[in-house]
Order: structure tokens, then C-alpha cells, then sequence
């Protein structure tokens, strides 16, 4: 057992180093979402005024988590984008023979993308705090736990994504379009009550979706961890199916085509 630990932290140590040599993507990925907020805040603000009269809504209390939700998309396929580097480096079959297990190749490789998309959520929600005057109506627990359960959909969703992708052209097209897609669908582009009819009825299909939900259950409603409990089991359910298809479709032994 101690001996499979030490492989996985091995693993994540090298992928951590190679982070911090070259961190522009994950830099940009945290500065862009919040250009992203700074133009769209009162637009949200005054959207969702019309949509519920009488109500007061802040345009932060929508923009903020759905920022935070439509780029984290973009982090998905960065266990996918190591994994194809590897492969394109030669070094994969170094791994395959060093004895490590499947589980444990995929442990350690998720690591560094599991603190990497903890970081760009802290960052984000914070700078929605102090920059953009995001108020919490319910409380930093929720809000923590809804923050909690998408980081872990989406780890799970990249596995899946690594899984069933066999070039990196691949990942990256289903990455980038399935971000803006489903993040749209989901209500991180504009407040799911203002959709197309066809929209909202799929909406719930969508993890970007029950991540909205438990956000703005918390921003706007006031709700606590018992509140928020249906989004979050969910997101969890979503996490556990990703999760199940990456373990069946997985394969050490596959080819991966990476950047010619």
C-alpha cells in the first residue's frame, strides 16, 4: 500500500512540476472568466429584474457562479491534455512499465488537475466577493458544498472525456464546444427563465444546470447545506456515471494521438 501511494505521488509531483514551468492556460482560464463577469454584471442584474418583478436581484449574484461554471468547463480537459502529452512525449510507456496499476495511473494523474480547478473556483468566487460585491444570502457552507460537488463532476468528466477520446484534436473540439453548449443550456450563459421553452425542458439533462441551481439557491434565496442537498446529490450522481464509464473505457494499453 505504501508503495502504491508512493507511485501516485510521484506521479502528481511531475505532473505539478511541469505546471509550474509553463502556467499561461490555467492563468488565462482564471483571468478571463472574470472580464467575463465585469462586462456582463449589470446586463444579468437587469435581466433578471424583468424576469422577476419586484425582486431584488444583483447582477454578481447571477454572473459570479456563472462565470465560475461556463470556464471551469475549459479546465476538463486538463486531465486529457497531460495524459495525450504524454503520449506525445514517448513517456507514457515509461509509466505503463513502472509496475503502476490503472487506478493508481489515474489517481496520480488527477492530482495537479483536481488543485488546478480548486484554485481557478477560489479565485473566482473570491474575486466575485471583493471585486464584483458578490453577497451570500444563504450560507459559505453551501455555497462551498454546490463548489465541492462541481470540481468533482467535472474530474470525473475529464476522465471520461480521456477515456472515450482517442486524439487530442479530439478532446480539445468536445471540450471547448461542449463548454459553451451545455454550459448555455445549462443557465451559465443567460438566467435559465429567460430560455427558449425547448431550453429550460432539457435544462435539467445538463450538469451546468443543478450547479446554477445550487448556486443561485444560495445567492438569492438564502439556502443552507439542507437546501441544497437535491443539486448537489445530482451533481454527485453525474460524477459517479462519468466516473463508471471512465473505469470501463479506460485502457492503459490504447494509443493516443497527440499534437503532430
Amino acid at each position: 500500500m505504501k508503495r502504491r501511494w508512493g507511485r501516485v505521488a510521484a506521479i502528481a509531483r511531475n505532473d505539478l512540476r511541469l505546471l509550474l514551468t509553463d502556467m499561461s492556460f490555467l492563468i488565462v482560464m482564471t483571468i478571463a472568466p472574470l472580464g467575463f463577469m465585469a462586462f456582463s454584471r449589470e446586463a444579468f442584474g437587469l435581466a433578471l429584474q424583468s424576469a422577476s418583478p419586484g425582486v431584488d436581484t444583483s447582477g454578481a449574484a447571477f454572473v459570479v457562479p456563472a462565470g465560475t461554471v461556463l470556464f471551469s468547463g475549459f479546465m476538463v480537459g486538463n486531465i486529457g491534455f497531460w495524459t495525450f502529452r504524454e503520449h506525445g512525449w514517448g513517456t507514457w510507456e515509461r509509466l505503463r512499465a513502472a509496475d503502476v496499476s490503472t487506478g493508481s495511473l489515474m489517481l496520480g494523474k488527477s492530482i495537479v488537475p483536481v488543485l488546478t480547478l480548486v484554485l481557478q473556483l477560489v479565485v473566482l468566487l473570491g474575486a466575485g466577493v471583493v471585486l464584483f460585491g458578490l453577497e451570500i444570502t444563504g450560507t459559505w457552507a453551501a455555497f462551498l458544498v454546490v463548489a465541492a460537488a462541481l470540481a468533482l463532476m467535472e474530474v470525473a468528466l475529464g476522465f471520461m472525456l480521456l477515456a472515450l477520446c482517442r486524439s487530442v484534436m479530439q478532446l480539445n473540439a468536445i471540450t471547448n464546444a461542449g463548454t459553451l453548449l451545455l454550459g448555455g443550456l445549462g443557465g451559465a450563459m443567460a438566467p435559465i427563465e429567460m430560455m427558449p421553452g425547448w431550453a429550460q425542458s432539457i435544462a435539467p439533462a445538463i450538469p451546468a444546470y443543478w450547479a446554477m441551481k445550487g448556486f443561485r439557491l444560495v445567492t438569492m434565496e438564502g439556502a443552507g447545506v439542507h437546501d441544497v442537498l437535491g443539486p448537489v446529490s445530482v451533481l454527485l450522481a453525474f460524477a459517479v456515471l462519468f466516473g463508471a464509464v471512465a473505469l470501463l473505457r479506460f485502457e492503459v494499453e490504447s494509443s493516443k494521438v497527440s499534437w503532430a
